[in-house]
């Protein structure tokens, strides 16, 4: 599986950006999806995630209520709706496939077998 994000960009405080990942190679209803984001001088860190099912999704502490991750998989494309973005929202975002990721291992890159090139999301104050 082939993806890339889309969607970065430079947006103010209290704004919004809707992120894409495409996919391509095979489709990706077989798969777990995951976002994750990387700042400059930090660790990756999971963002959100949604299961093969649609049915669950699992965000991290510092998104909850503002992200909403979605799928179509008629598309072959995940999204990551972000709202009222912050300061520390900005990092690089990074979508990924995962054919055996579990709830339990959804927060984990190590449980993901591919990824796409990042999309730069910066948020100024």
């Amino acid at each position: 599986v082939q993806l890339q994000a889309s969607g970065g960009g430079l947006v103010q405080a209290g704004g919004s950006l809707r992120l894409s990942c495409s996919a391509s190679g095979r489709t990706i209803s077989k798969y777990s999806m995951g976002w994750f984001r990387q700042a400059p001088g930090k660790e990756r860190e999971f963002v959100a995630g949604i299961r093969r099912s649609e049915t669950i999704e699992v965000y991290a502490d510092s998104v909850k209520g503002r992200f909403t991750i979605s799928r179509d998989n008629a598309k072959n494309t995940v999204y990551l709706q972000m709202n009222s973005l912050k300061p520390e929202d900005t990092a690089v975002y990074s979508c990924a496939a995962g054919g055996g990721v579990i709830i339990t291992t959804m927060r984990s890159s190590s449980a993901y077998d591919y990824w796409g090139q990042g999309t730069q999301v910066t948020v100024s104050s």
